[in-house]
């Protein structure tokens, strides 16, 4: 109902515009079938280690990172503390944690001044409860994905979310709002950078900001005047 235009014609076109960071190589898929691990429980752990690694920690123990990924992932699924975590699962772990850290400094490296912000706040709105983001950046959002194709519509439509709640917050709260999103994908080496404005534009009928976040206010019941 927001987003009608989402469709493979505009999320193939998005993709042409993808790029890759120079030195970097793409987890392979030899790797990632050797790990017994859930995917998504396996690049969890990546990202909490990506993080380790940005606060300082050289050499971060295994054991924080994976009691993080499993509390996050217990938000979404029925996730436990994997038993084992086998030298095959962490070598695919820290090949992703380090692309993501070499991704984030090179994209800071190109933005002086700003700072790097981990799990950013993403305002709630009704029934939709608060959450937190991937990564910020100024007024770059960034979000990572761990999958082993193109960016999909799923992808655009959780961060055209994120941005519409965030657009509202902004309204009540005077916070700032972001202008672009970085998609990042460390185990393909591949990101995209995406312009607020014009992918709601291209993605919904025409409609603007303003127009959008009343849409959604109407959906999920939530009425300004009554806060």
């Amino acid at each position: 109902m927001l987003f009608p235009r989402l469709s493979g014609g505009l999320v193939a076109s998005l993709n042409r515009k993808a790029f890759s960071f120079e030195g970097l190589e793409p987890v392979s898929h030899e790797m990632v079938d050797q790990s017994q691990l859930q995917k998504a429980m396996l690049f969890e752990i990546a990202v909490a280690r990506a993080e380790h690694i940005l606060t300082g920690e050289l050499s971060p123990e295994w054991e924080g990172s994976i009691q993080i990924a499993a509390k996050r992932q217990s938000r979404h699924f029925d996730a436990k503390v994997p038993g084992e975590v086998t030298d095959s699962d962490k070598s695919v772990a820290e090949h992703a944690a380090q692309n993501l850290v070499a991704m984030l400094h090179s994209v800071q490296e190109q933005h002086p001044g700003s700072q790097l912000e981990a799990s950013p706040l993403i305002p709630g709105m009704g029934w939709i409860a608060s959450g937190r983001g991937d990564f910020s950046l100024g007024t770059i959002l960034i979000e990572v994905k761990h999958t082993g194709r193109n960016f999909g519509s799923g992808d655009f439509r959780q961060i055209l979310m994120y941005w519409i709640l965030k657009y509202a917050g902004a309204i009540e709260h005077e916070i700032d709002v972001w202008s672009d999103c970085l998609l990042l994908n460390p185990r393909r080496n591949s990101a995209l950078l995406v312009n607020f404005d014009r992918l709601l534009q291209s993605a919904s009928a025409s409609s603007n900001r303003v127009e959008l976040c009343e849409l959604l206010r109407s959906i999920v019941g939530y009425d300004l005047e009554r806060r």
